[in-house]
């Protein structure tokens, strides 16, 4: 009984250091719109809830009559929020290192354990952004330099992605600048930066603890795990062939103009137009023939003729990304602990209390050490794609 308490007792020790440190490397997990989590009724693979979007409601002239007007349909979207992620980081500790994680020594193996979990969690968030299909959102919006770190001489770049988000009538609330290591390097050697995180209202996120905090109505977070995308080829020649009403995700394009465009590359139709769309795939390689953009397919129709560019062809652009919280949802289930059996498999399940993840640790005893798995079971989706903008860099 004595060794079965202690073992229990390492297994939620090592629940609790599992969560701080997962909680310590997310940044998008913070972001993201969780309220839909509690719609979820079971904690099994494949639960779904279906979160509606509303669709526009049109104003009219109040005209008295004895024959009520009729009511004009709407029809909202749906968008599905399904828990198929299901991952786990495994790893074998002997009885020396359970005595070591019982005496309050984490173990390097279990650090590299949840960090690698901790990873796998953060590249879904952003891979929920930058993928899409015919039916899946992905971000289009874009502002910045493809290839050159933004915030080197001021804040022109994020005023550019705020008004973006503002065009698209964003809350000004619960906004989010996530940046990578060379930009947060750049912005934080702005005086106008300095300034705001030197003020009161900045919270305990501010420069004096490293951190840029509030700023221009977002807050402003640091992930190692923003991506980058190398983008395609394409040199000048291409245009829009013929007219693709609003709505449109299958664009035919002519010319011949050499070079590619990729997947994941920000496309724009007509050099003055103020919109950009994220590349879901292309037809033909170094002439390509059609591309297809990410749902909900183009915001303003084509007439011909337009001509086609892809943001700096040929260099690896940063994705950093201005993003309001109602854009991406998060959901992540607490697993349930199984019976325990003298012998067989413990487990222990913890919620953290600041961010809600939900972390099992997984204990079966092998020949002289013992198997511990940390894993995780969620699943998000992009709800709202035009109230996030990509700052390239």
């Amino acid at each position: 009984m004595a060794g079965a308490l202690v073992t229990t007792n390492v297994v939620s020790t090592l629940c609790a250091m599992g969560l701080a440190t997962l909680r310590d490397r997310l940044a998008l997990v913070l972001v993201a719109n969780r309220e839909y989590e509690r719609m979820i009724t079971g904690a099994t693979r494949f639960s779904t809830v279906n979160v509606a979007v509303p669709a526009a409601v049109a104003s009219r002239v109040v005209a008295p009559n004895v024959i009520p007007p009729a009511v004009t349909a709407v029809t909202p979207t749906s968008v599905p929020i399904t828990l198929s992620q299901w991952y786990e980081s495994p790893f074998a500790m002997d009885d020396k290192g359970v005595a070591q994680v019982d005496n309050g020594i984490v173990p390097m193996q279990a650090k590299e354990a949840i960090k690698s979990l901790a990873n796998t969690i953060e590249d879904y968030l952003w891979t929920l952004l930058t993928t899409g299909t015919a039916a899946v959102a992905a971000i289009g919006n874009s502002a910045g330099t493809a290839g050159t770190t933004p915030f080197g001489t001021g804040l022109d770049d994020f005023l550019a992605a705020d008004k973006v988000l503002n065009d698209n009538l964003a809350d000004s609330e619960d906004r989010y600048m996530i940046i990578n290591t060379a930009a947060k390097a750049s912005a934080m050697g702005l005086r106008a930066i300095q300034d705001a995180s030197f003020r009161a209202n900045s919270g305990p996120n501010s420069l004096i603890s490293g951190e840029i905090g509030n700023v221009l109505g977002a807050r402003w977070l640091m992930s190692q795990r923003v991506p980058n995308h190398t983008n395609g080829t394409l040199g000048a020649g291409t245009t829009v062939t013929g007219i693709n009403a609003i709505g449109a995700t299958t664009i035919a394009l002519s010319g011949g103009a050499s070079g590619t465009i990729l997947a994941g590359d920000i496309v724009r139709f007509g050099a003055t137009s103020a919109y950009t769309y994220n590349v879901v795939s292309s037809v033909g390689g170094g002439t390509p023939s059609s591309v297809v953009i990410a749902y909900p397919g183009l915001i303003a129709a084509t007439a011909g003729a337009e001509a086609v560019s892809i943001s700096t062809a040929s260099v690896i652009a940063a994705h950093n990304i201005l993003i309001q919280k109602n854009c991406l949802a998060f959901a992540m289930a607490p697993l349930l602990d199984t019976v325990e059996v003298p012998g067989a498999t413990l487990q222990a399940v913890a919620i953290d209390e600041v961010s809600g993840l939900s972390l099992r640790l997984e204990v079966t005893r092998q020949h002289r050490q013992v198997q511990w798995a940390f894993d995780a079971l969620y699943g998000g989706a992009v709800i709202r794609p035009q109230i996030a903008c990509w700052l390239l860099g």
